[in-house]
């Protein structure tokens, strides 16, 4: 992941089961003036907030996209505890229906 244009606050939240930072998350400010790039391991979450009005970002995937194994987590859940460094104002309606993990949330096999 990487900015082209703008600033994104980007995070890649840990879902692998036995991990030992699993369901903690990393976040990395990237834009088109720093250069910088997040890789996300297979079984990490992603997500970013736009620091900035106009923002293009470029996405480099190790496999084809499949609608079929797509799954979301809902941004503001209480288990993540993500601290978004701007207030949540504009949210898309896809994320808005993404669930809260529950307690028997137990994490993905990779």
């Amino acid at each position: 992941m990487t900015c082209l244009k703008g600033e994104v606050w980007d995070v890649a939240v840990d879902l692998r089961s036995g991990s030992p930072t699993f369901l903690q998350w990393h976040a990395e400010t990237l834009s088109a003036e720093n250069g910088r790039a997040l890789l996300l391991p297979e079984g990490f979450a992603h997500g970013f907030q736009a620091l900035t009005e106009d923002v293009e970002l470029l996405y480099c995937h190790s496999a084809a996209y499949a609608p079929a194994a797509e799954g979301g987590l809902h941004p503001s859940d209480r288990r993540l505890a993500i601290e978004w460094p701007l207030p949540i104002t504009e949210i898309s309606h896809r994320d808005t229906q993404h669930p809260v993990l529950d307690e028997e949330f137990a994490g993905v096999a990779v």
